[in-house]
């Protein structure tokens, strides 16, 4: 989305740390988390640390890390990466704990963006919500999202049978593009 970070890896660590900043992580949880080999992390992780973006310490055998808030560049850096990274991160938080949630994922232009193609830039977020939950509790979440990002925030409700069966032209559409799942839909067990 945004080319001015040096990679894909840093972005999403820099995401995961400041979005998110009163929380430490391992660097395994983190490795799983962005989806990178550990050694990769690890190195992503020595740099921020060299240029003082994030601050680290070991608990026992493992080394947690979190963002360097205060710091300098911590609130630009916050805004930043809140506009151009941080949506799934925020409706990852509020949109899982809802009940009746079987599946949540972003998809149109944010997640298309997200995902490397290139266009303009996202003016809002499009929000794929699974499951039987209130349309209160969905729409409530919406508006959390929206005051945190600044963007207005569409959310989609559908039923499981109504995704799995793909029947109607919006389904297919939501399918055959971008997605970016923050909860994926599990198998029923039978």
């Amino acid at each position: 989305m945004l080319p001015i970070f040096r990679s894909r890896h840093q972005v999403e660590l820099l995401a995961l740390l400041y979005l998110q900043p009163d929380q430490e992580f391992t660097l395994t949880e983190l490795a799983g988390r962005i989806g990178v080999p550990l050694t990769t992390l690890q190195r992503e992780v020595g740099r921020l640390l060299e240029a003082d973006l994030i601050e680290g310490r070991r608990v026992g055998r493992a080394h947690v890390v979190r963002a360097k808030v205060p710091g300098r560049y911590a609130r630009p850096l916050t805004e930043l990466l809140t506009l151009a990274f941080g949506p799934h991160i925020f409706i990852e938080r509020e949109f899982s704990a809802i009940r009746k949630v079987d599946a949540v994922a972003v998809f149109g232009s944010w997640a298309t963006r997200y995902q490397g193609e290139p266009g303009p830039p996202p003016n809002d977020i499009d929000v794929l919500v699974v499951g039987r939950p209130t349309r209160a509790d969905v729409y409530d979440a919406a508006e959390r999202v929206e005051r945190r990002i600044g963007m207005p925030v569409n959310p989609v409700l559908i039923t499981r049978d109504r995704w799995r069966e793909a029947a109607d032209p919006l389904v297919q559409q939501i399918q055959s593009s971008p997605i970016v799942w923050v909860k994926e839909l599990a198998e029923e067990t039978a």
